[in-house]
């Protein structure tokens, strides 16, 4: 009795072979995002931040952006504090281990601060 075996194929031969089958799918048309996060940042309905505040060496200026655009937005489905910690929540994790460990620290000071500046509360 022989036995059939699967040939296996490499993971290089594999990857070669999704990445013409993607390239002929998208032929002709707008190429989505490859992540979720990417289109969220692009396109969500989120909250209107102003360009740079994530780099910003004081988490107070950085709590206080993010108060202030969660504060005037009238598209959020939660609460000011909770719409804001969830955008700077949302930075922390897309940038994930490319995130220098200064500016993460940076920015988990900038959640307390953002609750320090909503008053302590939760919402």
């Amino acid at each position: 009795m022989t036995e059939h075996r699967k040939s296996a194929v490499s993971p290089k031969v594999a990857a070669r072979k999704t990445r013409r089958i993607a390239a002929r799918k998208t032929h002709g048309r707008k190429v989505q995002p490859k992540r979720w996060s990417q289109r969220v940042t692009q396109q969500s309905d989120a909250l209107d931040l102003e360009p740079g505040v994530f780099p910003l060496t004081d988490p107070k200026k950085i709590a206080a952006s993010l108060k202030h655009a969660a504060e005037r937005s009238s598209r959020r489905k939660a609460g000011a504090y909770r719409s804001a910690l969830s955008m700077l929540t949302f930075y922390i994790n897309r940038a994930g281990k490319t995130l220098p460990k200064t500016q993460r620290e940076r920015l988990e000071r900038a959640k307390l601060e953002l609750k320090r500046q909503f008053g302590g509360t939760s919402d």
